[in-house]
Protein backbone atom coordinates (compact mmCIF):
# COMPACT_ATOMS: atom_id res chain seq x y z
CA UNK A 1 0.00 0.00 0.00
CA UNK A 2 1.19 3.32 -0.85
CA UNK A 3 2.65 5.95 1.97
CA UNK A 4 0.11 8.66 2.18
CA UNK A 5 1.15 12.21 4.30
CA UNK A 6 -0.46 14.14 6.25
CA UNK A 7 -0.03 17.31 6.66
CA UNK A 8 -0.36 20.94 8.82
CA UNK A 9 0.29 23.23 5.72
CA UNK A 10 2.55 21.75 4.06
CA UNK A 11 4.44 19.11 6.40
CA UNK A 12 3.42 15.93 8.34
CA UNK A 13 2.77 16.11 11.80
CA UNK A 14 6.38 16.62 13.49
CA UNK A 15 7.27 13.89 16.52
CA UNK A 16 8.68 16.65 18.92
CA UNK A 17 10.25 14.11 21.60
CA UNK A 18 11.50 10.44 21.67
CA UNK A 19 12.92 8.32 24.33
CA UNK A 20 14.00 5.17 25.00
CA UNK A 21 13.10 5.33 28.87
CA UNK A 22 15.11 3.26 31.12
CA UNK A 23 14.96 0.00 31.91
CA UNK A 24 15.50 -2.05 35.49
CA UNK A 25 14.82 -5.84 34.81
CA UNK A 26 12.43 -6.69 32.49
CA UNK A 27 10.37 -3.22 32.67
CA UNK A 28 11.82 -0.37 30.58
CA UNK A 29 10.00 2.84 31.75
CA UNK A 30 9.25 5.23 28.43
CA UNK A 31 7.49 7.69 30.24
CA UNK A 32 6.68 9.14 34.03
CA UNK A 33 4.96 12.32 35.06
CA UNK A 34 8.78 13.79 35.91
CA UNK A 35 9.36 13.50 31.87
CA UNK A 36 6.56 13.01 29.18
CA UNK A 37 4.14 12.92 31.55
CA UNK A 38 3.58 16.10 32.07
CA UNK A 39 3.20 17.14 28.17
CA UNK A 40 1.14 13.94 27.74
CA UNK A 41 -1.41 14.27 30.24
CA UNK A 42 -3.70 12.68 30.93
CA UNK A 43 -0.88 9.65 30.08
CA UNK A 44 1.12 9.87 33.01
CA UNK A 45 3.33 6.65 32.87
CA UNK A 46 3.56 3.72 30.16
CA UNK A 47 5.87 0.71 30.94
CA UNK A 48 6.71 -1.93 28.61
CA UNK A 49 7.75 -5.18 30.02
CA UNK A 50 9.65 -8.11 28.46
CA UNK A 51 10.63 -10.98 30.95
CA UNK A 52 12.24 -12.91 27.82
CA UNK A 53 11.12 -15.95 28.86
CA UNK A 54 12.72 -15.83 32.31
CA UNK A 55 10.87 -16.33 35.45
CA UNK A 56 9.84 -12.93 36.87
CA UNK A 57 8.11 -12.76 40.59
CA UNK A 58 6.27 -9.55 39.52
CA UNK A 59 4.31 -7.05 42.70
CA UNK A 60 3.13 -8.38 45.74
CA UNK A 61 -0.07 -5.96 46.64
CA UNK A 62 0.97 -2.27 46.05
CA UNK A 63 -1.49 0.70 46.23
CA UNK A 64 -2.99 3.22 43.80
CA UNK A 65 -5.00 6.42 43.89
CA UNK A 66 -6.29 8.76 41.71
CA UNK A 67 -4.94 7.07 38.73
CA UNK A 68 -6.36 4.03 36.27
CA UNK A 69 -4.44 1.17 35.29
CA UNK A 70 -4.38 -0.64 31.86
CA UNK A 71 -2.70 -3.57 31.06
CA UNK A 72 -2.31 -4.92 27.56
CA UNK A 73 -0.40 -8.29 27.03
CA UNK A 74 0.93 -8.81 23.36
CA UNK A 75 2.21 -12.16 24.60
CA UNK A 76 2.45 -14.50 27.66
CA UNK A 77 -0.01 -14.49 30.59
CA UNK A 78 0.06 -12.99 33.65
CA UNK A 79 -1.54 -13.47 37.22
CA UNK A 80 -3.55 -11.15 39.18
CA UNK A 81 -5.57 -9.84 42.11
CA UNK A 82 -6.75 -6.91 43.47
CA UNK A 83 -8.51 -5.50 47.04
CA UNK A 84 -12.39 -5.37 44.86
CA UNK A 85 -11.52 -9.12 45.46
CA UNK A 86 -10.48 -10.35 41.40
CA UNK A 87 -7.95 -12.82 40.85
CA UNK A 88 -7.44 -14.82 37.79
CA UNK A 89 -4.73 -14.89 35.12
CA UNK A 90 -4.82 -12.60 32.27
CA UNK A 91 -4.11 -14.37 28.93
CA UNK A 92 -2.27 -13.13 26.11
CA UNK A 93 -4.36 -10.29 24.23
CA UNK A 94 -6.40 -9.79 27.49
CA UNK A 95 -6.83 -6.23 29.29
CA UNK A 96 -6.55 -5.50 32.61
CA UNK A 97 -8.40 -1.95 33.60
CA UNK A 98 -8.17 -1.05 37.27
CA UNK A 99 -9.35 2.46 38.04
CA UNK A 100 -7.93 2.69 41.54
CA UNK A 101 -10.27 6.19 41.91
CA UNK A 102 -10.44 6.92 46.14
CA UNK A 103 -7.26 3.83 46.27
CA UNK A 104 -7.08 0.37 45.96
CA UNK A 105 -4.37 -2.26 45.87
CA UNK A 106 -3.35 -4.59 43.79
CA UNK A 107 -0.66 -7.04 42.15
CA UNK A 108 0.32 -9.48 40.19
CA UNK A 109 3.49 -11.56 38.32
CA UNK A 110 4.39 -14.60 36.00
CA UNK A 111 1.04 -16.73 34.96
CA UNK A 112 2.04 -19.54 32.85
CA UNK A 113 5.58 -20.08 32.05
CA UNK A 114 7.49 -18.61 28.79
CA UNK A 115 7.51 -15.14 27.81
CA UNK A 116 5.29 -12.75 28.74
CA UNK A 117 5.08 -8.85 26.77
CA UNK A 118 2.84 -6.44 27.11
CA UNK A 119 2.23 -2.49 28.02
CA UNK A 120 0.70 -0.83 31.14
CA UNK A 121 -0.38 2.46 30.50
CA UNK A 122 -1.42 4.74 33.90
CA UNK A 123 -4.11 7.55 32.94
CA UNK A 124 -4.57 10.70 35.35
CA UNK A 125 -8.08 10.87 36.65
CA UNK A 126 -10.09 14.13 36.63
CA UNK A 127 -12.10 15.24 39.67
CA UNK A 128 -15.02 13.88 39.15
CA UNK A 129 -13.22 10.57 39.18
CA UNK A 130 -9.95 10.76 41.31
CA UNK A 131 -11.69 9.83 44.31
CA UNK A 132 -14.48 7.50 43.77
CA UNK A 133 -15.48 3.48 44.70
CA UNK A 134 -12.14 1.66 42.50
CA UNK A 135 -13.08 -1.04 39.97
CA UNK A 136 -11.54 -3.80 38.03
CA UNK A 137 -12.62 -5.50 34.59
CA UNK A 138 -10.91 -8.08 32.91
CA UNK A 139 -11.08 -8.67 29.57
CA UNK A 140 -10.33 -11.84 27.38
CA UNK A 141 -9.32 -11.53 24.27
CA UNK A 142 -12.69 -11.80 22.63
CA UNK A 143 -13.98 -9.04 24.40
CA UNK A 144 -11.77 -6.68 22.76
CA UNK A 145 -13.04 -4.65 19.77
CA UNK A 146 -11.42 -4.39 16.85
CA UNK A 147 -11.45 -2.11 13.52
CA UNK A 148 -8.39 -2.75 10.76
CA UNK A 149 -5.45 -3.45 12.26
CA UNK A 150 -6.37 -1.52 15.24
CA UNK A 151 -7.79 -3.61 18.83
CA UNK A 152 -9.44 -0.32 20.59
CA UNK A 153 -8.72 -1.19 24.49
CA UNK A 154 -10.06 2.13 25.18
CA UNK A 155 -12.24 5.09 23.47
CA UNK A 156 -13.10 5.11 19.87
CA UNK A 157 -11.90 4.90 16.48
CA UNK A 158 -14.87 5.05 13.56
CA UNK A 159 -17.90 2.88 14.57
CA UNK A 160 -16.02 0.72 17.50
CA UNK A 161 -15.92 1.39 21.10
CA UNK A 162 -14.01 -0.29 23.63
CA UNK A 163 -16.56 -1.92 25.81
CA UNK A 164 -14.00 -0.26 28.81
CA UNK A 165 -16.00 3.35 30.59
CA UNK A 166 -13.32 6.10 29.34
CA UNK A 167 -12.68 8.51 32.36
CA UNK A 168 -12.06 11.44 29.79
CA UNK A 169 -12.16 11.65 26.11
CA UNK A 170 -9.06 8.86 25.42
CA UNK A 171 -8.14 6.53 22.95
CA UNK A 172 -5.69 4.13 23.25
CA UNK A 173 -5.26 1.00 20.90
CA UNK A 174 -2.79 -1.58 19.75
CA UNK A 175 -2.25 -2.13 16.25
CA UNK A 176 -0.31 -4.26 14.35
CA UNK A 177 0.97 -4.06 10.83
CA UNK A 178 3.12 -6.45 8.40
CA UNK A 179 5.87 -4.88 6.46
CA UNK A 180 4.60 -2.41 3.91
CA UNK A 181 1.75 -1.90 5.10
CA UNK A 182 0.47 1.41 6.04
CA UNK A 183 -2.82 2.86 8.48
CA UNK A 184 -3.84 6.37 9.03
CA UNK A 185 -4.80 7.58 12.41
CA UNK A 186 -7.54 10.61 12.64
CA UNK A 187 -8.19 11.83 16.00
CA UNK A 188 -10.96 13.35 17.41
CA UNK A 189 -11.52 17.16 16.94
CA UNK A 190 -11.03 17.26 20.90
CA UNK A 191 -7.75 15.66 20.88
CA UNK A 192 -4.32 17.32 20.48
CA UNK A 193 -2.38 15.05 22.38
CA UNK A 194 -1.14 12.20 20.57
CA UNK A 195 2.28 9.52 20.93
CA UNK A 196 3.00 5.63 19.70
CA UNK A 197 5.02 3.53 21.47
CA UNK A 198 6.74 0.46 19.72
CA UNK A 199 7.14 -3.37 21.21
CA UNK A 200 8.56 -4.26 17.60
CA UNK A 201 9.11 -3.14 14.08
CA UNK A 202 9.88 -0.35 12.66
CA UNK A 203 7.65 2.00 11.32
CA UNK A 204 8.17 5.39 9.29
CA UNK A 205 5.88 8.14 10.39
CA UNK A 206 7.21 9.33 7.91
CA UNK A 207 10.69 9.75 10.60
CA UNK A 208 11.65 6.64 11.68
CA UNK A 209 10.33 5.17 14.77
CA UNK A 210 12.34 1.87 16.14
CA UNK A 211 11.28 -1.22 18.89
CA UNK A 212 11.44 0.74 22.06
CA UNK A 213 11.21 4.22 21.27
CA UNK A 214 8.22 6.59 22.38
CA UNK A 215 7.37 9.33 20.04
CA UNK A 216 5.12 12.02 20.78
CA UNK A 217 3.47 14.46 18.22
CA UNK A 218 3.07 18.15 18.33
CA UNK A 219 0.05 19.60 19.57
CA UNK A 220 -2.80 19.54 16.73
CA UNK A 221 -5.64 17.09 15.89
CA UNK A 222 -4.24 16.34 12.51
CA UNK A 223 -4.13 12.67 11.00
CA UNK A 224 -0.70 11.07 11.29
CA UNK A 225 0.17 8.32 8.84
CA UNK A 226 1.91 4.88 9.92
CA UNK A 227 3.88 3.41 7.31
CA UNK A 228 5.70 -0.09 8.74
CA UNK A 229 9.42 -1.26 7.34
CA UNK A 230 8.65 -4.70 9.10
CA UNK A 231 6.35 -6.20 10.79
CA UNK A 232 5.31 -4.06 13.69
CA UNK A 233 3.35 -4.02 16.94
CA UNK A 234 2.89 -0.58 19.01
CA UNK A 235 0.18 0.86 21.54
CA UNK A 236 -0.84 4.87 19.92
CA UNK A 237 -2.92 7.19 22.73
CA UNK A 238 -4.63 10.49 21.66
CA UNK A 239 -6.20 12.70 24.18
CA UNK A 240 -7.98 15.81 25.35
CA UNK A 241 -5.28 17.76 27.51
CA UNK A 242 -5.60 17.02 30.89
CA UNK A 243 -6.10 20.60 32.19
CA UNK A 244 -4.96 19.54 35.85
CA UNK A 245 -1.57 20.10 37.74
CA UNK A 246 -0.30 16.90 39.10
CA UNK A 247 -0.25 16.31 43.11
CA UNK A 248 2.31 13.45 43.12
CA UNK A 249 2.67 10.52 45.43
CA UNK A 250 4.59 7.54 45.37
CA UNK A 251 1.43 5.21 43.47
CA UNK A 252 -0.56 8.10 43.55
CA UNK A 253 -1.64 10.76 40.92
CA UNK A 254 -4.10 13.53 42.04
CA UNK A 255 -5.69 17.07 40.83
CA UNK A 256 -5.01 18.78 43.85
CA UNK A 257 -2.59 18.42 47.22
CA UNK A 258 -6.36 18.17 49.06
CA UNK A 259 -7.34 15.16 46.54
CA UNK A 260 -4.12 13.10 47.22
CA UNK A 261 -4.21 13.69 50.75
CA UNK A 262 -7.95 11.96 50.89
CA UNK A 263 -6.40 9.00 48.47
CA UNK A 264 -3.50 8.21 50.21
CA UNK A 265 -5.60 8.26 54.15
CA UNK A 266 -7.93 5.77 51.79
CA UNK A 267 -4.82 3.50 51.22
CA UNK A 268 -3.84 3.52 54.76
CA UNK A 269 -7.07 2.57 55.63
CA UNK A 270 -7.28 -0.24 53.32
CA UNK A 271 -3.60 -1.11 54.12
CA UNK A 272 -4.43 -1.61 57.98
CA UNK A 273 -7.19 -3.95 57.05
CA UNK A 274 -4.51 -5.73 54.65
CA UNK A 275 -2.19 -6.54 57.44
CA UNK A 276 -5.00 -7.69 60.14
CA UNK A 277 -5.88 -9.65 57.47
CA UNK A 278 -2.41 -11.03 57.20
CA UNK A 279 -2.12 -10.24 53.92
CA UNK A 280 1.21 -7.70 53.88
Amino acid sequence: MAKSTAVIGERPRQIVHRTRGRRHGPITRLMSPSDLGQSLKPFVFLDLFDNEGASFSGFGLHPHSGIATLTYLLEGSVRYEDTTGATGILPQGGVEWFKAGRGAWHGGGDGESGRTRGFQLWIALPPEHELTPAESIYQTPQDIRRIGPASVLLGKLGAVSSALPAPSPVNYLAVRLKAGESWRYQPPADHSVCWVALATGSLAVPEPVQAGELASFEPSNEAIDFHAETDTEFVLGSAARHPYELALGHYSVHTSPASLEAGERHIGEIKAQLQKQGLL
